[in-house]
């Protein structure tokens, strides 16, 4: 596999629009107890910037689900660290790094909705409805992908990658 050539986002767009994100979120929960629900590890650079641009009172929660092995989906969700706030009578926001499939997003709505919570939310930076299997909607989007693998900030290939501020579309190599 090899990164494609030119960045299909560059850092300063991507920055553009976690700020414009953040406006949106602070706007809509002005007032409300919300905690951010990062999804790691693809989601943590975009959660930790996110929560940067924020003009409103958050905490901040971590969630570790994996269900990729390299390029593919392996269907099976595995929760490697669940959140450890309390979820009840709070307005959670997730937010995802990429919606794909949607089977982990949904794995993962699922475990918050069992604590409770007064709402919840997903905010992806990116999201590639050509490949959902599941009926799931983000509410906040960043930015919609053609059915690319894509790799850089925080999103990876085999661990490889997640460092570039840009991202990139992993192509195969010849």
């Amino acid at each position: 596999m090899k990164l494609s050539n030119t960045p299909l986002y560059t850092a300063s767009q991507i920055q553009q629009r976690v700020a414009s994100l953040a406006t949106q979120l602070s706007q809509d929960y002005q007032g409300r107890e919300v905690v951010a629900l990062i999804v790691l590890k693809g989601g943590l650079h975009f959660g930790s910037d996110l929560i940067r641009n924020l003009t409103i009172p958050v905490a901040v929660d971590f969630i570790r689900a994996k269900s990729y092995d390299g390029a593919a989906s392996t269907g099976i969700v595995e929760f490697l660290i669940p959140p450890s706030l309390p979820l009840n009578g709070k307005h959670v926001v997730i937010l995802e790094d990429i919606l794909d499939t949607g089977l982990t997003a949904r794995a993962i709505l699922e475990r918050v909705q069992a604590d409770r919570p007064a709402s919840v939310a997903i905010c992806s930076l990116f999201d590639k409805p050509a490949r959902r299997k599941v009926d799931l909607e983000g509410q906040y989007i960043g930015f919609e992908l053609d059915d690319h693998f894509v790799v850089g900030y925080g999103m990876d290939y085999e661990e490889q990658y997640r460092e570039l501020p840009d991202v990139y579309v992993l192509e195969p190599s010849d």
